[in-house]
């Protein structure tokens, strides 16, 4: 049976959930770089990429079995997110006059496309070729409040480049929201080590979206300077979390929405996350007009990861290119609504280098 270079297995991952085969592929380029993902969830399992001494390092959290994801308390790991990553206020939304409710599985909001968003659905799974996996899902009219039968493709690539790529297609046959991304969560000192304070980080964003005590924007973006939110030059995540600013207090940290691309066509350059015991630095591009940074605020230690360390408070952060959190009710943010007959497209890379 299929294995990766850290020895998880196929056999593994070989279950039927919902009616529908779960199995794991794995994806290596000409570097010995590798990416491994499970169609459950569409969840990134473990990305392995070089270190300044050549060794390949795990990245990312995650499990090392299909049973402990489907039991495990932290349910998007690695995640594809859907049909609308982050939050709705109050679970509700209305187009076209026609009020849609939500399930409220982060109270009083919406979060991540409900209890059974896309991070917890069965894709359909085909390797293309030995560094590209395409995965999809038909997402059904008013599943989890959501209107529209929406079929949704993903095609993840491994690049020899050491980038992992996201391309995202949606189309519906009726009027909708849309706004996918993907939720994992990454350790660039390497899976299981105990903190990413001391990663290095720089946002290329002049604006963030301050919000309420429950994690919704108000409305207004807001500058960043001179506060504990800005990340435009570089600096180490744990530097000023502990600060005393209304937002970090809200969040228990960062779990904040930046403002990186709302002029702009095409890919940009995000963010830069670098480890300095490992000597690897990501780059996140993407085309979409934020990008929400969680610092791992609400990992307890209770989740155990694929080689047996426990998974500590900010032992992992995100970087999810998204359109911003509560767009379909606040009409001053970029439009998140597909109507019939449009494509929605999408294109987000990570691209892993080393800075010795």
């Amino acid at each position: 049976m299929l294995k990766n270079k850290i020895g998880i297995k196929q056999e593994d991952f070989e279950r039927e959930v919902d009616g529908k085969q779960v199995s794991l592929f794995v994806l290596e380029n000409l570097n010995g770089a590798e990416l491994t993902v499970t169609n459950f969830g569409a969840k990134v399992v473990s990305i392995l990429v070089p270190d300044k001494n050549n060794r390949l390092v795990d990245v990312v959290t995650g499990y090392n079995n299909i049973d402990d994801y489907l039991k495990s308390g932290e349910l998007y790991f690695g995640a594809a997110i859907g049909r609308y990553g982050n939050r709705i206020a109050n679970g509700k939304f209305e187009l076209d006059g026609v009020v849609y409710e939500l399930a409220q599985n982060n109270e009083p909001n919406s979060l991540h496309g409900g209890p059974k968003g896309f991070h917890a659905v069965v894709w359909d799974a085909k390797m293309i070729d030995k560094q590209t996996l395409e995965l999809s899902y038909l997402s059904k009219d008013m599943e989890e409040g959501f209107p529209g039968n929406l079929q949704v493709k993903m095609i993840y690539r491994l690049t020899d480049e050491n980038e992992f790529v996201i391309d995202y297609y949606a189309q519906s046959d009726k009027k909708t929201i849309c706004n996918l991304t993907n939720h994992t969560y990454f350790n660039l000192t390497g899976e299981g080590s105990n903190t990413i304070l001391d990663h290095l980080l720089k946002i290329n964003a002049k604006e963030y979206l301050p919000t309420n005590e429950v994690a919704i924007p108000l409305g207004k973006p807001a500058s960043v300077v001179n506060t504990p939110m800005d990340f435009t030059t570089p600096k180490e995540i744990g530097r000023d979390i502990e600060k005393d600013f209304v937002d970090l207090k809200f969040g228990n940290g960062y779990d904040h929405n930046f403002i990186v691309n709302d002029d702009k066509l095409g890919l940009v350059e995000a963010a830069v996350a670098f480890s300095p015991v490992s000597g690897i630095e990501m780059t996140v591009f993407t085309d979409q007009p934020g990008l929400q940074l969680y610092s791992g605020n609400y990992m307890n230690g209770t989740e155990t990861g694929k080689t047996g360390n426990a998974y500590t408070k900010r032992s992992a952060f995100c970087l999810e290119a998204q359109h911003y959190p509560d767009s379909p009710n606040q009409s001053q943010f970029p439009s998140v609504v597909l109507n019939q007959g449009e494509t929605y497209r999408q294109t987000t890379k990570h691209a892993f280098s080393v800075r010795k």
